[in-house]
């Protein structure tokens, strides 16, 4: 390919995905197409359950529930499996929860399965979900490029509506949405974008042959999860890479390490017990924070406790700490204290020491997500690798030859990696062109701010269940902890509707109200809402700065769904 081609498909996808976030163009369009279709006579198809995504939510729903005998349909946006792991596939992806804690723990599942690594990369996952096909049969009933544009429920009919974007409209008794919490990518508005001659590409919208930077001058704008992971391949193999940081990232040492299927075999018999725990504990891992506090042992205790949970890798540092880590602003500053010496001991040049691992922490320790990284300290500490502070230094406007800032300075740049993140946890579902039985849009009716009951359905919207999304553990758990134990609830909901007669079940508003009013207490005893993260909504402008997650951990809040579907207590039903 011609670098003049290839800059023109790199355009190409960038206005697509500019369009792909434009839901109001696209959901016209089909509406119109649907109305010309469905006057022509056809019928529509019919299930009992449209699930929405088939990553682990979907999948765990279609599995379960087809089991109940229940005629289940998936519609999946992308090509092939995997949910998130379809879309995301730059340079350096892998889960950053370690094995077998990020599997699915049906038995099926993993008794003949065994992985390469402790932190998987993004092929080995796609291989991991063709072994599901493979176990669970699931393609059948799974029909890929297939986009929800609108979705209303008939209250006369009691069914959902729901329209694609190829014209046709689905008729189903539950409408089950497993978008997750990242698919809807965020693209900053930076003037003269298009203009750029280079490539550029979102982190979740990556060619599959990948980006060459050999012998290229290369940028990465964003230093989250993904700029972490892009940084640590580019600064490998590019000639120069300018690094485009506005918050630095508290990253914490993976630990990686290869697996061998012995070692797996060995360790099989545990896994019923693993599965159980992780749901016990507040994220879903593995472990779980320290009933000690941080002031209750002596400094040298306090320090050999830290050290301990460093080398031992992984989220430990993070969901294993101390208990009041989290919650007590001089306890958070010890432990940012540990990490700022690990850290700044790893880096020789001291502009990029104060800019990586800065003495003073711009926000509390763990109220952004850390990444785990492998050596990206040691790689962006190179000669080659260029740091720009977009905190003070702004990106003003992109231009053919490359990124411009505040002070003036043109960045001359090959490649472009946008690692700018998603309008996670809420966007997904705002985008699908949802409507209420009044009419409303739900994308309106979040704009002032989300509300839900459980984190699983929203008041106007009957026998509509959600999962990985707002108000649930999502951003703050392991996705298959959380996933499934939400997706449980969503089947058991589903059967308990059919068996006992009922119709449909929404929740009430006044329920909304007191979940609301959970999701805020809980998270206001917290540090979180001093840092204004993705966890709050504040990395998209003009979204409303809020918790997103439900802050009491996973035992809390398996015992808090599983009390309100005893009597559907905040529901409303229709026999």
């Amino acid at each position: 390919m011609t670098s003049e081609s290839s800059s023109h498909n790199s355009h190409h996808r960038l206005l697509q995905a500019k369009a792909w976030i434009d839901g109001s163009a696209i959901r016209n369009e089909a509406q119109s197409k649907q109305t010309t279709k469905n006057s022509g006579g056809h019928s529509n198809p019919n299930y009992d359950c449209l699930i929405v995504g088939a990553g682990f939510g979907g999948l765990y729903l279609l599995i379960h529930l087809r089991k109940l005998g229940y005629r289940c349909r998936v519609y999946e946006q992308g090509a092939d499996l995997g949910g998130t792991w379809y879309w995301n596939r730059y340079p350096g992806a892998r889960v950053d929860s370690e094995i077998p804690v990020y599997e699915f723990s049906m038995p099926e599942a993993w008794k003949d399965w065994t992985w390469t690594e402790k932190y998987p990369d993004w092929r080995e996952i796609r291989r991991y979900f063709q072994h599901i096909e493979r176990v669970f049969d699931v393609k059948k009933d799974v029909e890929f490029h297939k986009k929800v544009v609108g979705a209303q429920f008939d209250t006369v009919r009691q069914t959902w509506n729901i329209s694609t974007e190829d014209g046709q409209t689905t008729n189903a008794r539950f409408f089950l949405v497993c978008t997750g919490m990242a698919a809807k990518r965020y693209i900053p508005d930076f003037p003269g974008l298009e203009t750029f001659k280079g490539d550029i590409h979102h982190s979740s919208d990556w060619p599959e042959e990948g980006v060459d930077v050999r012998g290229k001058r290369a940028a990465v704008i964003g230093t989250g999860a993904t700029g972490v992971q892009i940084c640590q391949e580019w600064a490998k193999e590019a000639d120069q890479l300018t690094v485009f940081q506005r918050t630095p990232n508290l990253a914490l040492p993976m630990r990686q390490g290869k697996l061998t299927a012995a070692e797996q075999k060995a360790r099989k018999s545990t896994y019923p017990d693993l599965f159980r725990y992780r749901e016990t504990t507040f994220a879903g891992f593995q472990y779980e924070f320290s009933k000690t506090l941080t002031f209750d042992v002596s400094p040298e205790e306090r320090e050999a406790f830290y050290e301990n949970l460093y080398q031992r890798g992984g989220f430990a540092f993070w969901v294993a700490n101390f208990g009041d880590l989290l919650y007590d602003l001089k306890a958070n500053r010890e432990a940012y204290n540990f990490w700022a010496k690990k850290t700044r001991a790893r880096i020789t040049d001291p502009v990029k020491r104060d800019l990586l691992a800065p003495l003073e922490p711009i926000h509390p320790f763990g109220t952004k997500r850390p990444s785990l990284e492998q050596d990206y300290y040691e790689m962006l500490d190179k000669p080659h690798v260029k740091i720009v502070n977009v905190r003070e230094n702004k990106i003003t406007e992109v231009k053919p030859e490359g990124i411009v800032t505040s002070d003036g300075v043109l960045h001359e740049v090959d490649v472009i990696a946008l690692a700018t993140g998603f309008d996670a946890v809420s966007g997904s579902m705002m985008r699908m062109g949802l409507k209420s039985t009044t009419g409303t849009l739900l994308a309106d009716e979040w704009k002032q701010g989300v509300n839900t009951y459980l984190g699983l359905a929203h008041h106007g919207y009957p026998n509509m269940f959600f999962l990985y999304g707002p108000h649930g553990p999502t951003a703050l758990s392991n996705g298959p902890s959380s996933i499934e134990m939400q997706a449980r609830w969503i089947v058991d909901a589903v059967d308990k509707i059919v068996n006992s007669g009922l119709k449909s079940v929404e929740p009430t508003p006044q329920a909304e109200k007191l979940w609301k009013e959970k999701i805020d207490s809980l998270s206001d005893r917290t540090l979180f809402p001093l840092a204004d993260s993705w966890y709050m909504g504040a990395n998209i402008p003009g979204k409303k700065r809020e918790q997103l997650s439900f802050a009491g951990g996973l035992l809390m809040y398996e015992q808090d769904i599983r009390a309100a579907l005893e009597n559907w207590d905040g529901f409303v039903t229709v026999s």
